[in-house]
């Protein structure tokens, strides 16, 4: 069986355009990247819980804030490892603040082969893009998802 994640679509709107909150992942593997490596806040799903459940608990590792409000099925992406993200859209509590996130922390060989082991942030920075900078911004795999926000929201 593929390996699961899933997350949160956080959009906003603003009197000049739609925007969508993107996080950038830490380490050292994507330090010097920028276009095609920001992500929706998403994780992998626990067998013990929903995919939902995993979305929102992934946002708020990944954020140090919860994320709530009303929530809206986007439906299951293929990512081009096999993965399937499944991914719900939800309305940005005015209140979310990017300049403060608080992310989780993880653990790894730095450097490879070194026997070292050394944290970083799951997330190292959050931002606010519009559709069409976000479709230039996400993973290859993610960027159907602003999509299938466009046609929630015309709907």
């Amino acid at each position: 069986m593929s390996a699961r994640s899933a997350g949160l679509l956080v959009f906003r709107r603003t009197s000049d355009a739609l925007e969508v909150l993107l996080v950038h992942p830490s380490g050292p593997f994507w330090a010097k990247r920028d276009e095609g490596a920001w992500s929706i806040p998403k994780g992998l799903v626990d067998p013990s819980e929903s995919d939902f459940d995993a979305a929102v608990r992934e946002a708020r590792e990944e954020l140090g804030v919860d994320v709530d409000g009303e929530f809206v099925a986007l439906g299951g992406y293929r990512q081009p490892s096999g993965k399937i993200v499944t991914a719900w859209c939800v309305e940005a509590n005015p209140q979310l603040d990017l300049d403060n996130i608080k992310s989780s922390m993880f653990t790894m060989e730095w450097p490879p082969k070194s026997g070292q082991q050394r944290s970083f942030p799951e997330v190292d920075r959050a931002g606010w893009f519009s559709i069409e900078a976000a479709s230039v911004k996400m993973l290859k795999g993610q960027r159907p998802m602003l999509e299938a926000l466009q046609r929630h929201l015309d709907s």
